[in-house]
Formats: structure tokens, C-alpha cells, sequence
């Protein structure tokens, strides 16, 4: 078959296309350019990259010199490094921690475990000064009189302690009998007087005798069955020194036996006032000639007693 004269040869195709250039006619050229495209960027060629030959022997030697240069450089028993980059690290395998790493926690665990050092106390070089007991602690002249003060307190605690003795003091006191009581015990003096307390009212007469009580015609026992009553009634008499001396009669009405017991001792010692003037002061100490006020408060509108309430319900 005689081809045409339009169509160009192969050699013509070549020249065309210049040394190093790939035909792309036809099929074949189709199939050439899909696969360059497919082809990944680092193992296709460019332009920049240096021909195979002698350039390309160069280079390998000088890299051959190079590590072998290492190689002797590098002492024995150790193994070149690895070309891969220390940060990856194959499949499957943990990295190697470095020696430094695990160093520095041993370092700093030893530091820890060092003991520590007890800060000093402030004022310790200092020396104790004891100052005897009376002394001025200032060291100020003995021209200015010095006062201690613990001695201020032990002067306090002895005039309370006397303070507390004071009351017994006074009890012993007003219990002896008044010295200075001058009563005229003629065969007619009668000395009248009346006491109070509560609702109670007493008329006492005072007469010379041998030291009996007769309370509404009755002894004073009969009447007054309670020791402590006896006792508080006989009490003015036997404080003047007259208890034996003198009878007391007396009229008694209203109140209740303690009531009663009150207004009578303020009768006998009214009575002993009208007597001896000059005993005032001491019956007034003794409180025989004071009026006892006390009394029971009256009931108030809506209470029980003077002050209970009923019992409150909420429901």
C-alpha cells in the first residue's frame, strides 16, 4: 500500500517533536497523556531536574565519600541514625522516652525528700529580764513611790473577805441585848402601843411582871403553836433585856397566824418605844419598828390570781 504524500513518517514525527518529547498522535498519544496525568507529582520528571549521566555519578560519589567519612568518625559499637524523622515512629511501637526526661523527675523527687530548714524565732537571741517581785520594772529612781499592782489586788481581796465577814459582824451585834434601856417598872405603869401586818392588827399593853404572854386570854404557846413564831414575837423584849421583867397582854384580830405572829412583835416594840424614847435608834436598826408592808396582790379581772392567766388554746 502506497501511503499518502500529506501523511508524515515516523522519522518525521520524531524530528518534529524534538529529543526528549513523547509522540502524541493518535491512540497511543491519548493513552501516553491520561497516564501522565494519573501519574503522581513527585515521580513525574521536570525540566529543572539534572540528566542521568555524568552530573548524576558525581553526586552519588560525593554521597558515598560522605558517609563513609561518618562512618569512621562515629565510634564503634554504634550504629548510624536513622534517616526517619524522630517525631514518627513505626506502627505498632511506643516512641523511646528520652534518658533527660526521666532524670529530671529523679532530681526533683530528691529535692523534695531534702528536710527543710526550721525558720528561725524571732527575738530568741534576746535574754530574759526577771524582775524581782516589789521592784520597778522601768528602773525609775526610788525617789518616786512605786505601786504594785498585784498588791492593789491582794488590799481588794482583803476588804471584800472583810466585807463578808461584816454581815456576821452585824448579826452578832444586833443580837446582844441593848445595854442603855431604862424602863420604869412602877407597880401601875402600863405602856400601850399597836402593830400591823397584812390584815392583822394587834393592841399591846406592857406591864411589870414575871415575863408571861397572854394573847386573847390564851398563852402564847397555845396560841402561836410554831417555834419560829414564839421566837420572832419574843425577840424586842428579849433584845432590851426586859423578857423576864415584863407580862405583855394583847388583843389580836384579823389575818392568819403568821400575820398575827408580825403585828404583834411591831406592838411590843412600839410599845417599848412609848417606854424608853432613847431605844429608837436601836430597835430601828434592828428593823423591829419597821412596818412590814407586804401583802398579798389583789386578783385582776380575767385571771385566775393576781398575775395566773388561764390556760391559753390556740384550736
Amino acid at each position: 500500500m502506497i501511503a499518502d504524500d500529506d501523511t508524515p513518517t515516523p522519522d518525521e514525527t520524531d524530528a518534529a517533536s524534538g529529543p526528549g518529547e513523547p509522540a502524541e498522535t493518535g491512540a497511543e498519544g491519548s493513552t501516553l497523556g491520561a497516564a501522565a496525568a494519573d501519574a503522581p507529582a513527585g515521580d513525574a520528571p521536570t525540566d529543572d531536574a539534572p540528566p542521568a549521566g555524568a552530573d548524576g555519578g558525581a553526586d552519588d560519589a560525593t554521597s558515598d565519600e560522605a558517609l563513609a567519612d561518618d562512618a569512621r568518625e562515629a565510634p564503634t559499637g554504634e550504629e548510624p541514625a536513622s534517616e526517619e524523622p524522630a517525631g514518627e515512629a513505626p506502627a505498632g511501637e511506643e516512641p523511646a522516652q528520652a534518658p533527660v526526661a526521666e532524670a529530671e523527675p529523679e532530681r526533683a523527687e530528691e529535692e523534695e525528700e531534702a528536710p527543710r530548714v526550721k525558720p528561725s524565732v524571732p527575738g530568741a537571741h534576746l535574754e530574759v529580764d526577771i524582775v524581782p517581785e516589789g521592784e520597778d520594772p522601768l528602773g525609775r529612781a526610788e525617789q518616786e513611790q512605786y505601786v504594785d499592782p498585784y498588791a492593789i489586788e491582794e488590799e481588794e481581796e482583803a476588804g471584800e473577805a472583810e466585807a463578808a465577814e461584816e454581815p456576821d459582824r452585824q448579826d452578832e451585834v444586833l443580837s446582844e441585848p441593848i445595854a442603855t434601856a431604862a424602863i420604869d417598872l412602877a407597880a401601875g405603869a402600863r405602856y400601850r402601843a399597836t402593830g400591823k401586818r397584812k390584815t392583822a392588827i394587834a393592841r399591846v399593853t406592857l406591864r411589870p411582871g414575871s415575863g408571861t404572854y397572854l394573847i386573847n386570854g390564851r398563852p402564847l404557846e397555845e396560841h402561836f403553836p410554831r417555834a419560829t413564831l414564839q421566837r420572832n414575837i419574843r425577840q424586842p423584849l428579849e433584845t432590851v433585856g426586859y423578857h423576864e421583867r415584863m407580862d405583855v397582854i394583847a388583843r389580836l384580830h384579823g389575818g392568819g397566824i403568821s400575820a398575827q405572829a408580825g403585828a404583834l412583835r411591831h406592838g411590843v416594840s412600839r410599845a417599848l418605844l412609848e417606854a424608853d424614847p432613847n431605844l429608837r435608834g436601836e430597835l430601828k436598826r434592828r428593823g423591829f419598828l419597821t412596818r412590814d408592808s407586804r401583802a398579798k396582790e389583789r386578783k385582776k379581772a380575767g385571771l385566775k390570781k393576781a398575775r395566773k392567766r388561764p390556760q391559753f388554746s390556740k384550736r
